[in-house]
């Protein structure tokens, strides 16, 4: 059962990385700087890595009208809810890629979660959990992730 999930992945995968370069070639696709493409690419990488290791993906690029940021990607695991920030390159640095989520960048994504768990429905929150993944989708190789589960917590002084 669980191979054919994987197989159902894999085709979806490519699906979208086919109409990906359609809409490419047509000239469908705005220009993005490069960064900005690199980020998205690696989200969608992050997205299909995490449908592979069983999660469900609930939501992508999710935002709060009035709060600054997004949250990459949220999910399930099982009965806990995680809230996922990927950092994607396209090379190897002196410096791995997780360490750009600091502790301002962390302040947002909490106040955002907050934000989020408040408007699901029932009156008890889930649990939660921050992780962040780092994604290298350097070209010619098979893109390469690092997923830190756990990564921080609701309060800065300890990992909850």
């Amino acid at each position: 059962m669980k191979a054919i999930a994987q197989m159902r992945v894999g085709m979806l995968e490519g699906v979208v990385a086919g109409l990906d370069k359609i809409a490419a070639r047509r000239g469908r696709l705005p220009a993005l700087p490069t960064h900005l493409k690199t980020g998205i690419d690696g989200e969608e990488a992050v997205y299909f890595y995490l449908l592979r290791k069983g999660y469900t993906v609930v939501a992508r690029r999710w935002s709060a009208g009035n709060l600054p940021g997004d949250l990459d990607l949220i999910a399930w695991q099982g009965q806990l809810l995680c809230f996922i920030e990927v950092k994607a390159r396209t090379a190897r640095d002196l410096t791995p890629a997780e360490t750009a989520v600091d502790e301002h960048k962390r302040r947002i994504l909490r106040r955002l979660a907050r934000r989020y768990v408040r408007q699901l429905p029932g009156q008890r929150a889930p649990q939660t959990r921050f992780d962040v993944i780092s994604a290298y989708l350097i070209p010619g190789q098979p893109d390469e992730f690092t997923h830190f589960e756990n990564a921080f917590g609701w309060d800065e002084r300890r990992r909850d």
